[in-house]
């Protein structure tokens, strides 16, 4: 009989696909919470420990639970197979150290997250791996970087905070010319609106801390991608060190999973009507948001994100004077009553932050404003309230700047 699987619709996977029952039944996935898996005899256990036949052994590496929530992401993601993380930096520790060795070099964007330029630059760059920082959008740039020892290529799209799309394709054909790899972190996308492996990426990174949680529960991360990859590559790692999903997060990510792309599709919705109202505020002097005609790269934006801008924005307020601006902003984002002060992004409650002193305050100010990350700039991750609610919330702090 056909496989009826190959032809669901990416909601229907959500909600549907690892759906691996126990003798119960259970409509609902199983919750394993169990350090171990008992063996039925000496035997089984020396085969099952020397990767010489398929069974839980151990939670650190194999979970019933975690199986599940990979399996859904991996169909979701349109790749060959997934593993979970403990989270999102996590899942980038455990690519690197799967890819990477002492005199690799690795070419990624200058507007990628905080955290992610420190790991490179910093951590990764004390055992003899060489990083280059590009721009996010001129490809030709990439592929100057090229060097004979590149290994890998990595992109975030949209960027954190200030929603730059980079072609993914054209990234694709440059890092396979060089005999490198693509990866790309899908995390503010989702694979409800984008499927980097789809455009020629080779492996997808995700924080499931952000969209595919949805609600702020729980830190989660994984990397999607091709079977060889993630069994002979980054198994072998996360088996000895250990960065490895907890089962009950795995859970909540997978049950998260369920209501994602209507979420998306309701939060980026939202998104666009807040960013097309902050257009329109005088005390707004740019909004960066895909969604908008007046992104740069709105056109490809649409193209890669399924006709969505998805559902962050920033925006810059009037004033050079970078103490000035500070305060501003700090006005705005104290003004709010609805939106949740918080650097983190992907719930259904609407957050607000300060990038340069939050999520991208530990990089010098060099890092910052070469990645164009000014004082006066507000991220607003939009989730589901009412929009004239989001709306009045922000005016709230602006309308009452001096």
């Amino acid at each position: 009989m056909t496989d009826p699987r190959k032809d669901w619709h990416r909601d229907t996977i959500a909600v549907r696909l690892a759906e691996d029952k126990s003798q119960f039944g259970e409509n609902s996935e199983a919750l394993f919470l169990t350090s171990s898996f008992v063996q039925p005899d000496a035997a089984t256990a020396a085969r099952r420990f020397a990767g010489e036949e398929e069974g839980y052994i151990y939670s650190r590496f194999t979970n019933p639970t975690v199986t599940s929530m990979e399996k859904r992401l991996a169909a979701l993601e349109g790749a060959q197979a997934c593993i979970g993380t403990s989270s999102g930096m996590a899942a980038i520790v455990l690519m690197c150290m799967g890819l990477l060795k002492a005199g690799d070099h690795v070419v990624c964007s200058r507007s990628v997250f905080g955290s992610t330029i420190k790991l490179l630059a910093g951590e990764f760059g004390k055992f003899g791996v060489q990083s280059s920082f590009v721009s996010q959008t001129d490809v030709a740039e990439w592929k100057a970087a090229i060097q004979p020892n590149t290994r890998l290529l990595f992109a975030e799209t949209p960027t954190n905070p200030l929603t730059e799309v980079c072609d993914i394709r054209a990234l694709a054909d440059v890092a396979h010319a060089a005999g490198a790899l693509l990866a790309v972190d899908n995390c503010f996308c989702s694979p409800a609106l984008s499927q980097p492996i789809a455009l020629g990426a080779d492996l997808v990174i995700h924080s499931g801390t952000k969209y595919l949680d949805g609600q702020g529960r729980v830190v989660a991360g994984a990397i999607c991608g091709p079977k060889d990859l993630i069994e002979g590559k980054f198994v072998p790692v996360m088996r000895s060190a250990g960065m490895s999903l907890s089962p009950f997060n795995a859970w909540v990510v997978l049950k998260g999973m369920e209501t994602l792309g209507i979420r998306m599709r309701a939060q980026s919705d939202n998104a666009l009507a807040l960013a097309t109202w902050l257009e329109a505020q005088p005390q707004v002097a740019r909004v960066y948001y895909p969604g908008l005609k007046s992104h740069p790269q709105h056109a490809l934006a649409l193209q890669q994100q399924s006709g969505l801008g998805g559902a962050v924005l920033s925006f810059e307020l009037q004033g050079a004077d970078p103490q000035q601006a500070r305060a501003r902003a700090f006005h705005v984002i104290d003004h709010t009553q609805v939106c949740s002060i918080t650097a983190n992004l992907g719930d259904t409650k609407t957050t607000i932050t300060h990038p340069a002193t939050t999520s991208h305050g530990r990089l010098t100010e060099e890092q910052r404003q070469a990645a164009g990350i000014s004082q006066g700039l507000v991220r607003v991750a939009v989730g589901l309230e009412h929009i004239g609610d989001l709306q009045a919330d922000l005016a709230r702090g602006l309308h009452s700047l001096a």
